[in-house]
């Protein structure tokens, strides 16, 4: 993923009332688009319901695969807009099927009656973190290699990630972000596992992002370097779950999140050879 293929795919284009249209961008895992770009493109168009607000969280179902060579159309319904908050259904359909759905709620800000947050975890900075696969803009904490089967460690994991190409826009860096929040905690999920590490993702079994949500408590400016810290904290019956947080360079937690995930063996019969969809 590069990221003017990521905030072009957050360009929407209105095609009616409340309906936009959306291109994907290419990932490699068999033509389907990764579930992080639709809960971004979720929150963008749930955005819409009140631009004077901020998106305060997403909570995002994925319930059919999307693929990558057909346009999305992105379609949102707004169920209140007040002084204070605002919310939505965002809703993502491709070939008449609606394909994932969101509820987005907008927050206006208002000054604190009370204030707390998570510290952040006390870990290496980027600069002494290696880069991801060549790509200077995410760096693993400790080098952490979640793609290998034969890496065994706790579950969890830590990383930096920047975005210097992203443009100077809220709703953007919101859902770049949302976008890497999602990118790691199945492989965060199965490093305590011998034998089972990324690289045999649908391959030698079968997984997906059933569900994720994102709540975003400070702004932030995406061009900066963002800390992510997650766990997962359940594997078992075929599904795992996990958490995770995001905290600025100067330690101010901007974002916590959430994500439901399938972990699992290919149903009876179903071979990954030559398939073009993910078996769900």
């Amino acid at each position: 993923m590069t990221v003017p293929d990521l905030v072009a795919a957050l360009e929407l284009e209105e095609i009616a009332s409340n309906t936009y249209r959306a291109p994907n961008y290419e990932v490699g895992e068999r033509g389907v688009v990764f579930g992080g770009q639709l809960i971004a493109q979720l929150i963008a168009v749930g955005a819409k319901a009140d631009p004077a607000k901020m998106v305060k969280s997403a909570h995002a179902i994925f319930a059919r695969p999307v693929m990558v060579e057909d346009d999305v159309e992105l379609r949102v319904d707004v169920l209140q807009a007040g002084r204070t908050f605002a919310s939505a259904t965002a809703s993502l359909w491709q070939q008449d099927k609606e394909r994932a759905r969101a509820i987005v709620l907008l927050s206006a800000e208002e000054p604190d009656l009370i204030r707390h947050a998570s510290s952040m975890p006390d870990v290496a900075g980027p600069d002494d973190a290696p880069a991801l696969s060549g790509n200077d803009n995410i760096r693993i904490v400790g080098g952490v290699d979640i793609e290998a089967a034969a890496t065994i460690g706790e579950p969890s994991m830590q990383l930096w990630v920047r975005y210097p190409d992203a443009p100077d826009d809220l709703v953007i860096g919101q859902g770049l972000v949302a976008h890497t929040s999602a990118s790691f905690l199945i492989g965060t999920a199965m490093r305590p596992h011998d034998g089972i590490g990324q690289s045999g993702a649908h391959a030698s079994f079968s997984t997906g992002i059933i569900g994720h949500s994102i709540s975003f408590q400070e702004p932030f400016d995406a061009r900066d370097w963002l800390l992510l810290s997650q766990q997962s904290t359940y594997t078992g019956l075929g599904r795992a779950f996990g958490t995770g947080e995001v905290f600025r360079q100067d330690g101010q937690l901007v974002a916590s999140y959430s994500q439901e995930s399938m972990i699992r063996h290919f149903p009876e019969g179903v071979s990954p050879v030559g398939q073009e969809s993910t078996v769900l």
